[in-house]
């Protein structure tokens, strides 16, 4: 179906047809386990490209009131958060050399971010700052990191270049125990996790990889001394390379126009291609999105989440390809007002979502000038199987004779690899150098993954605790067994495109906790008859989006085309609900995740 057929009922059935087996071409047997994680034999984990050498320090060993695992915006927002509230030492934790998690780690050529800089960086009216770019580049979201840890103070007590190994709850006296790589071993009364959904970095398995004698490394851990340049671009060292990128996502259409720019060629190898919407960055000025009222920033950041999470507004203030799609994102956010006709909404849902889709590959085919490549960078899927992404330069770029898209898909990706290059069907592509834009082992965290083990009261690990019942917590936050321990993430709590909201509002919530446990004398722990009421909740009008994920094209969305895992995950009724639902329960029923510090009395 063309973008200019009617959507009869008939095109639909086509439209589905076409769906199904572009979905069959990707599928792979292995599924997630295509990936490998990235470890210091690849050199990925080996050493920091920004901060260089950890500086020697004499191990650490004393108390403070809160250690925040974690110096992303996550840890910034908790720290900044608890030092509003005045509690007096807060330890940050941070593998980097600095403030910014992801942003410090990113800094690949044209790194923006795709949610509008005014809604996703936090804490601005109480910063005063007022972001330069409608979607900031990387160094401007990672300087307002900075910018925050320092207003707050968080310096004082952080130890950076620093890799928290163990959390052990310590009922003597009534502490973790926090131990690091760098022979650190002190005690913190409350520990706030905020190790992020992007911090474990993943490579595809490859047959072979580890016999490419070229260069390759990680979008995450880009090699200027290999490229030359900067963010900005100018790639010299790459002029006269042959040069590779495995992976078509969010970053992959921020990188591919600057390699293509430098690359003495450039292969783009693509298994799906990504929804490539308008961007239309700009600089902006505090008149444009009135920063000159009291509160702009609250209020805009409430007004895009309204939207995206199908709540109405009156207003749109944002007005982007995320507020003018939101209707799309039911999907993917199980947020929606749901009618009781129920196959009516579907209905209507799949034609929204099929003209949407048309209009992308619409645009593929105004853009590119060579049919057989537009073809080829066509989404075949619906609109909420994978994350949209949007760029002004990236599908120019395959009208270029120095960029080759390779297509991979009826191979399942890349075959394999040999000393020279990659292989794909019958054809070998000499190659100097690939780049890895892979992404992350999405939602998984150290503590999810293992490499970070935390035993709770009794020795009990909370990994064994929630692989024999389930993750069990309350609001997501907190679980019994593991006293004033707070955890910051998406595991039963509810979620946004605008991760950043999320976090603050987590971080807002464990502020108040570790307060309301110092005025109380008590500690942070929930009941399990809490905790299983929680649970039951988020049973309760649970969306049914499993056959949706189950029918898209394989990706992080749906485990690489298993489909979503069943059972209650995520809170039902949306990021706005949800914020709503932890502010009452902070003025109405915070006694029910406290209990006395003295056992005796619990």
């Amino acid at each position: 179906m063309t973008h200019s057929q009617k959507l009869t009922p008939e095109a639909l059935a086509d439209l589905r047809e076409r769906y199904r087996k572009e979905r069959e071409r990707r599928v792979r047997p292995d599924g997630a386990r295509q990936y490998l994680a990235a470890e210091a034999e690849f050199g990925y984990y080996a050493a920091d490209p920004y901060a260089g050498a950890a500086a020697a320090r004499e191990p650490v060993r004393d108390r403070v009131d809160v250690a925040v695992v974690g110096g992303g915006f996550g840890g910034v927002l908790a720290g900044a958060r608890l030092r509003r509230l005045g509690v007096a030492r807060v330890r940050v934790i941070e593998k980097g050399g600095d403030f910014g998690g992801t942003w410090y780690w990113n800094r690949y050529p044209d790194i923006h971010c795709d949610i509008e800089s005014h809604v996703y960086l936090p804490m601005l009216d109480e910063t005063g700052y007022v972001p330069e770019w409608k979607y900031a580049p990387g160094a401007e979201i990672r300087r307002h990191a900075v910018r925050i840890a320092e207003k707050s103070d968080l310096y004082a007590d952080a130890l950076f270049s620093t890799a928290v190994t163990s959390l052990s709850w310590d009922d003597a006296s009534g502490a973790w125990l926090v131990t690091t790589d760098r022979g650190d071993a002190f005690l913190a009364t409350y520990v706030v996790t905020a190790t992020g959904t992007l911090s474990e970095l993943k490579l595809p398995g490859i047959p072979g990889i580890e016999r490419f004698a070229g260069h390759t490394f990680h979008t995450s851990r880009w090699d200027y001394a290999y490229t030359g340049g900067t963010v900005d671009g100018g790639l010299t060292g790459l002029a006269d390379k042959r040069v590779g990128i495995v992976g078509t996502g969010a970053t992959g259409i921020q990188v591919v126009p600057k390699l293509a720019e430098d690359a003495g060629h450039l292969y783009v190898f693509q298994r799906t291609p990504s929804t490539v919407d308008v961007r239309a960055n700009r600089r902006t000025t505090a008149r444009d999105v009135g920063a000159d009222r009291h509160g702009w920033a609250t209020e805009r950041r409430d007004n895009f989440l309204r939207i995206v999470s199908g709540e109405r507004a009156e207003e749109d203030l944002v007005a982007d390809r995320w507020t003018s799609s939101a209707a799309l994102l039911e999907k993917l956010l199980p947020s929606f007002r749901r009618p009781d006709d129920r196959a009516a909404f579907e209905a209507a849902y799949e034609v929204a979502d099929a003209a949407k889709m048309n209009e992308i590959r619409a645009r593929v085919e105004e853009i590119v000038t060579d049919p057989d490549t537009a073809e080829k960078l066509k989404p075949w899927y619906r609109y909420a199987c994978k994350r949209p992404t949007f760029s002004d330069l990236y599908l120019q770029v395959f009208n270029r004779d120095d960029v080759t898209l390779v297509d991979t898909a009826d191979t399942h990706g890349i075959e394999r690899m040999t000393e020279r290059g990659v292989v794909v069907g019958d054809t070998e592509y000499v190659l100097d150098c690939l780049i890895f834009a892979t992404g992350f082992s999405v939602g998984v965290s150290g503590i999810h993954s293992g490499r970070l083990p935390v035993h709770g009261r009794g020795g009990t690990r909370l990994r064994d605790a929630w692989a024999a019942r389930g993750p069990h917590t309350l609001h997501g936050f907190t679980s019994n067994g593991f006293p004033n321990l707070i955890q910051l993430g998406g595991t039963q709590s509810a979620s946004s495109v605008n991760y950043t909201h999320v976090l603050d509002e987590h971080a807002v919530h464990a502020a108040a906790l570790v307060a309301a446990a110092e005025a109380t004398g008590s500690l942070i722990e929930p009941s399990r008859e809490t905790e299983d009421a929680w649970i039951a909740g988020l049973a309760e009008n649970a969306a049914d989006h499993e056959w949706f994920h189950a029918e898209c094209t394989p990706g992080y969305y749906n485990a690489e085309g298993r489909g979503r895992p069943g059972g209650p995950t995520a809170y039902p009724h949306g990021a706005v609900a949800f914020h709503a639902l932890l502010k009452r329960w902070r003025e109405e029923s915070m006694h029910q995740a406290l209990r006395p510090r003295d056992p005796a009395r619990s």
